[in-house]
Order: C-alpha cells, then sequence, then structure tokens
C-alpha cells in the first residue's frame, strides 16, 4: 500500500564532487540547502547578498558583482539609525551609510572571486512578484519594512525575466566557462501576494527555469518545488507557519539531492561524516574522564586525522584533541 507519491529525481548530468566549490544564491531555499552542503564539509560560498527572492534582483547583483560595479547610491535607506540598502536583504545592515558601502562592496567582491573559481552555482528562484521603487523607478530585492506608499508591486513579465536570466547566464559563462548553473525554484509559498498570484508566480520561474536548461547545456534544473508539492504532499512536513519546510522535510530533500547531484565518492564520504559527526556530539555516559570515554576520543582524533588528508577538519580535530587532553588530565 502506498501513502505517498514518492518521487526520485534523475540523476544529474554534472555531479558535485567532494572537492567542487559551490556558490548558492537566492530565495530561503539557497540558505537551507547552503548550509546543508557546508554541514557536509563542501567548499561554499552561502548566499553572500542575503536572502533574494526575485530573479530581477539576483541578476542585477550577480551582474554587479562581476562587472566589478558598486552598489546603487540610490537605494541606501536609514530605519531608526539604521542603514540599509534596497538591492540587499536586511541581514546585511551597518550603523553608517560609509560602513554599509564598505560591507556591500566586500560581499559584491566575495561573490564575483567565488563565482570565477566556482563549479557550481545554485541559484533558487522565489518569486516573479516584484516591488518597484516609485522614486528611482527600480526593482528592489528588500523593501525594509518602509512604507508601503513607496512601491509598486506587480508580477514580473515572464518574457522579460527569460532576457534578464539569460544576460546573466551569458555573462556568467563568459568569466567562468567550466561553471554549470543548478536551478530550482523555492516550495515556499508566498501566501502574502495570495496563493492564485503565488501560483502564477511559481509557474512563471517554473516555465523559465526550464526553457533555460533545454537551450544551455551547462544549466540544470532540480526539483525541490516538485519534490515538496507532489511528494511531501502533507502537513506534517511544515513548519508551524503551514508555509516553510520543517527539518524532516529539508532532510528529504536535501537526500534526495544528495542521490541526484553527488558522484560516487561524495556519497559514500556523506555517509562516512554523518558518522563522525554522531561521534562529535556524543557525550559519555559516566563522565568525560572515564577509561572507555578516553579510548573513544583517542579512536575519533585518529579517524579524524586521516580525513584531515582530503577535506578542512581544523576546527573538529582542536576540539577533539581539547577533550583528550582534558580526558588525560583528569586521570593522571
Amino acid at each position: 500500500m502506498l501513502f505517498h507519491t514518492e518521487f526520485s529525481p534523475e540523476p544529474l548530468p554534472y555531479r558535485i564532487g567532494l572537492n567542487s566549490r559551490i556558490v548558492t544564491i537566492g530565495s530561503c531555499f539557497a540558505d537551507v540547502m547552503g548550509h546543508r552542503l557546508t554541514d557536509h564539509k563542501l567548499n561554499v560560498l552561502n548566499n553572500p547578498f542575503g536572502t533574494i527572492f526575485n530573479p530581477v534582483s539576483i541578476v542585477k547583483l550577480l551582474t554587479m558583482a562581476l562587472q566589478n560595479g558598486t552598489p546603487d547610491e540610490n537605494h541606501y535607506v536609514e530605519r531608526n539609525d539604521v542603514w540599509f540598502h534596497y538591492d540587499f536583504h536586511s541581514s546585511l545592515w551597518a550603523n553608517s551609510r560609509d560602513e554599509l558601502r564598505s560591507i556591500l562592496t566586500n560581499r559584491l567582491a566575495a561573490a564575483a572571486e567565488a563565482i570565477r573559481n566556482a563549479d557550481f552555482l545554485l541559484l533558487t528562484l522565489g518569486s516573479a512578484v516584484v516591488y518597484r521603487h516609485i522614486e528611482t523607478g527600480k526593482v528592489v530585492a528588500n523593501c525594509h519594512k518602509m512604507p508601503g506608499s513607496l512601491f509598486e508591486k506587480y508580477l514580473y513579465q515572464i518574457d522579460h525575466l527569460q532576457d534578464e536570466l539569460n544576460r546573466l547566464l551569458k555573462t556568467l559563462h563568459k568569466v567562468n566557462p567550466r561553471l554549470k548553473v543548478l536551478l530550482t525554484v523555492s516550495p515556499v509559498r508566498h501566501t502574502r501576494d495570495t496563493l492564485p498570484l503565488n501560483s502564477v508566480s511559481k509557474s512563471t520561474l517554473r516555465v523559465i527555469t526550464h526553457e533555460l536548461t533545454v537551450w544551455n547545456d551547462w544549466v540544470t534544473y532540480f526539483p525541490a518545488y516538485e519534490l515538496m508539492m507532489d511528494d511531501l504532499r502533507d502537513y506534517r512536513f511544515y513548519e508551524a507557519d503551514l508555509i516553510h519546510p520543517n527539518a524532516q522535510a529539508q532532510d528529504y530533500i536535501f537526500e534526495k539531492f544528495a542521490e541526484s547531484a553527488f558522484d560516487t565518492e561524495l556519497r559514500q564520504f556523506v555517509d562516512e561524516w554523518a558518522q563522525i559527526r554522531k561521534s562529535l556530539a556524543h557525550r559519555p555516559l559516566y563522565g568525560d574522564s572515564s577509561s572507555a570515554h578516553q579510548q573513544f576520543l583517542t579512536k575519533l582524533l585518529t579517524q579524524l586525522e586521516a580525513l584531515s588528508k582530503r577535506i578542512d577538519v581544523t576546527s573538529e580535530l582542536a576540539m577533539v584533541r581539547g577533550r583528550l587532553e582534558k580526558c588525560i588530565m583528569d586521570n593522571a
């Protein structure tokens, strides 16, 4: 008896390896995937501009970064003595305009350098609904809780969105011909846009991502949206807000992503690292100074030293060595 429509995505044509360099850009789902990739010890620059939902802002920021541009001087805004920028997420703020300019310029430079050296760009599109700043006439990434009267909200026209993303792909391919782009559509519903408009928005993004993969053999699509909507079609997989996928859903989607996108060596490493992480989180039943715990830490240290030849486990080695030294001193 089947209780859900299980969906196993096809293997992606380009596989992520243990030494692959990855950049994630986009919605909060890009953050989720980026954190999980980082937790598995991959080399990731995760959402350097903060959460960005609409493709127009994503294109603007990536193009700005890759062409050595600077943040739009007309889009700085002060609220309650804190400075923000309309093209960036509210997690990027400062106490002065100059300080914020420096932070944003550094983020742009870091993103540009990472993309020029990256193997994969994971690009997650969240919404085709945009907010246009009426005074400047430009689409913003974040309204920063400024009065709604300053903005015009509308659904961006599909052909214009596709043109924007096509231009971005050409720029990306020019600066890094070996870069592979993995597209996803965020499974998070934008209920503030109303459910009918959210459906139109997600459909728009899904059509565009499909077209981009048809015409660019170095661009692929991972069906995170379909996994959430069709495979995990039950509210027990959502947070209390009934909008965001919960940890169980995130784990499930990431497992499907690993099956589809990781090469054999990386999949084997993921299983190995999962056991190491459990050991790192282990706390002894009868205190830190027992001889059994000392043996446990010695074994764990040996495992980490072996892994250090393949990945960076500097912080984990320091932690285990510190715990082992304390254990030895307590037993002296």
